[in-house]
């Protein structure tokens, strides 16, 4: 296994040098660690490492790993597609969901959430560089996405989620995420109360610090190349 506790040490380094040169505090940015296809003991280790926060792309995957760690405190991240079969159990064991791009899901999650629980933590996900093969709504129809989740009883819309293309070589790596917090900032002037941009990963959290990430996804620089490959099944449209 990676050496998790040193790994997780370096990253937190890198935000916090990342948080330096944009003239932010370190403590603006959180540290996502996205353990899928990482057992529980890779989650464990991290946990003792001083991580709270874990992000999943499979549910049953999650579910599992959720079930043989319950003796920790763990706030625990939907960040996949959504597949309508799996509202419910994401409704019923998550605390944040990153992955809206239809209202569909987003009704689906908010009449699923049990009333015990705390409304579920969600941001929209916006494909801003606009791929074929991304999940996530188009800039133009996130305005009237937020506003339909925000009107959601048993939802709190957070922000806005992305997975930019990777930078071409010679161009700016920072222009997507720039983008992304324009919409948000637009957002926020309409009257949303939103607060998270989750946005940046292993290869690109500098550039996504410098415009204004709040919430790092960071996988591989923590666990180490993934153990094995797990493909998603078609998403119903």
């Amino acid at each position: 296994m990676a050496d998790i506790e040193s790994n997780l040490a370096a990253v937190r380094a890198r935000i916090a040098a990342a948080c330096r040169a944009a003239g932010r505090a370190a403590d603006t940015v959180q540290l996502l660690a996205v353990s899928k296809t990482f057992g529980a003991d890779a989650v464990r280790a991290a946990h003792a490492a001083g991580q709270s926060a874990f992000g999943e792309n499979y549910v049953q995957e999650a579910l599992d790993k959720r079930a043989q760690l319950s003796d920790l405190a763990l706030v625990w991240h939907y960040i996949g597609p959504i597949q309508s079969n799996k509202t419910r159990a994401i409704a019923e064991s998550f605390d944040w969901v990153h992955g809206i791009d239809r209202e569909k899901i987003a009704l689906r999650l908010s009449e699923q959430r049990p009333p015990s629980l705390p409304p579920l933590q969600v941001c929209v996900q916006v494909n801003i560089s606009g791929e074929a093969s991304k999940s996530g709504c188009a800039p133009a129809d996130a305005p009237a996405l937020c506003r339909a989740v925000a009107a959601l009883p048993r939802l709190r819309l957070r922000g806005l989620m992305a997975i930019p293309a990777p930078a071409a070589e010679g161009s700016d790596p920072r222009a997507p995420f720039r983008a992304l917090r324009a919409l948000y900032e637009s957002l926020r002037r309409e009257g949303l109360e939103l607060d998270t941009l989750s946005a940046g990963m292993s290869d690109d959290l500098e550039a996504a610090i410098a415009e204004g990430s709040t919430l790092v996804r960071i996988g591989t620089a923590i666990f180490g190349s993934r153990p094995r490959a797990q493909a998603e099944a078609p998403r119903p449209h």
